[in-house]
C-alpha cells in the first residue's frame, strides 16, 4: 500500500511535533515536505525531506496529498483557503481562526474544493475520553445533567503569544479544547455563558490583554449545566481533567499522576505528577494524525469536523465577550 505523502505548514512548537510523528510514528504516512518561513526551523528537517519557506510552493507538491497546518491562529485562514484550493486534504491545529467569519470563509473553501477537512482536538483521541463517551453513550451513567473541564497548564506562555491578536487570548486558545469537549460529553449545543477572569499570578499578561485564569459557566439548550476552568497557573504539572454528572452515575476522566510509583513515608503519600502536554496526550497527537490519514486514504468523514470547529469557537468567542463586558452572553450574539 503506497504511503499518504504530507506536508507540514508551520514548524513551531506543535508543528514540530506533527511532522516528527509523521515521520517516525505513523505507518500508512510519510513527511514528504516541512514549511516555515524561519531558516532554523527549516534547518531542523533539511536533508531528510524538502523544505519550503514559502507554503504555495508545497502546495504546490504533486507528492503531498494531505497537509498539517500549525501555523499561528492569525494565519489559518489564509493558508487553508490556499490549501483546499490547491486541493489538498487538510488537517488545521486549534482554533480553526480568531473570528467566525474567517472561520465560515474557510469551511466555504473547503467545501467548495471537497477536500477533508480535519480540526486537532486530540482529547477526542485520548483513550481516557474516548471510554467515557463510549459509556456516555451507552447509558451507564443515564443522562448526562452535569459537566465540568479542566485544562491547567503549569506555567504562562509567552507574551508574544498571548496577545489575543495572534493567539486569541487564554480562552479561545486553552479553552477551546474545553468547548469541544462539554460539547462532545453532553451531546447538546450551548445556550449561554458566563465568564470570570483573574490574572494574579502573571499579571503582567494584563498588558497584552490577556489573563491567567478565567472559571466560565456554561448553560446548554436542553438545560444542562457546564463549567470550564483555563488556568496557566498549576505550578504543580499538566492538570487535564473532566467529570460528567448523569441521573444514574458520575464519570471522572483523566489523571495527575505519571508513573505508577507511589513513595510512603512518615510524612505521608507521595507520587509525580504528568510535566506537560506530550507526555499526557502524545499518543493522542499520533492518533487523530492516524485517524486524518485513513480518512484521506479511505475517503472517510473524519471523526472531528468543521462544524465541530466552529461551534467550539462559538462558545470560546461568546466566553471572552463576556470576560470584557461582564455580563452573560447569548451564543446567538456570536455569529
Amino acid at each position: 500500500m503506497a504511503k499518504i505523502g504530507i506536508g507540514v505548514i508551520g514548524l513551531g512548537r506543535m508543528g514540530r511535533v506533527y511532522a516528527t510523528y509523521v515521520a517516525s510514528q505513523i505507518e500508512a504516512a510519510q513527511l514528504v515536505a516541512v514549511s516555515d518561513s524561519f531558516t532554523d526551523a527549516r534547518d531542523f528537517f533539511s536533508g531528510t525531506v524538502k523544505t519550503y519557506a514559502d507554503y504555495h510552493e508545497l502546495l504546490a507538491n504533486p507528492d503531498v496529498q494531505g497537509v498539517i497546518i500549525a501555523t499561528p491562529t492569525s494565519t489559518h485562514h489564509d493558508v487553508v483557503i490556499a490549501a483546499a484550493e490547491a486541493k489538498k486534504a487538510i488537517f488545521c491545529e486549534k482554533p480553526t481562526a480568531l473570528t467566525l467569519a474567517a472561520t465560515d470563509n474557510m469551511i466555504a473553501a473547503v467545501e467548495k474544493a471537497g477536500v477533508e477537512f480535519q480540526v486537532g482536538f486530540m482529547r477526542r483521541f485520548d483513550k481516557h475520553y474516548a471510554a467515557a463517551f463510549e459509556q456516555i453513550k451507552a447509558g451507564t451513567i443515564g443522562t448526562p445533567m452535569v459537566v465540568r473541564s479542566i485544562g491547567r497548564d503549569p506555567f504562562r506562555t509567552s507574551m508574544e503569544f498571548a496577545n489575543p491578536a495572534v493567539s486569541g487570548g487564554l480562552i479561545v486558545d486553552m479553552g477551546i479544547h474545553d468547548f469541544d469537549i462539554v460539547r462532545w460529553m453532553t451531546g447538546a449545543n450551548i445556550d449561554r455563558v458566563y465568564t470570570e477572569v483573574a490574572s494574579l499570578k502573571y499579571p503582567e499578561l494584563l498588558t497584552v490583554g490577556d489573563v491567567d485564569n478565567a472559571m466560565i459557566n456554561v448553560r446548554f439548550e436542553g438545560g444542562q449545566l457546564g463549567n470550564i476552568e483555563v488556568s496557566r497557573t498549576s505550578g504543580y504539572g499538566y492538570d487535564i481533567r473532566a467529570t460528567v454528572v448523569g441521573t444514574e452515575g458520575t464519570l471522572e476522566i483523566g489523571y495527575l499522576q505519571e508513573t505508577a510509583v507511589v513513595r510512603l513515608n512518615k510524612n505521608g503519600l507521595q507520587h509525580d505528577i504528568v510535566p506537560y502536554f506530550q507526555e499526557r496526550f502524545g499518543p493522542a497527537y499520533t492518533a487523530q494524525i492516524v485517524h486524518f490519514v485513513e480518512c484521506l486514504r479511505t475517503n472517510q468523514a473524519p471523526l472531528v469536523n468543521h462544524h465541530d470547529a466552529r461551534a467550539a469557537l462559538q462558545g470560546a468567542l461568546a466566553a471572552t465577550l463576556s470576560q470584557h463586558e461582564g455580563r452573560v452572553v447569548s451564543i446567538a450574539e456570536i455569529n
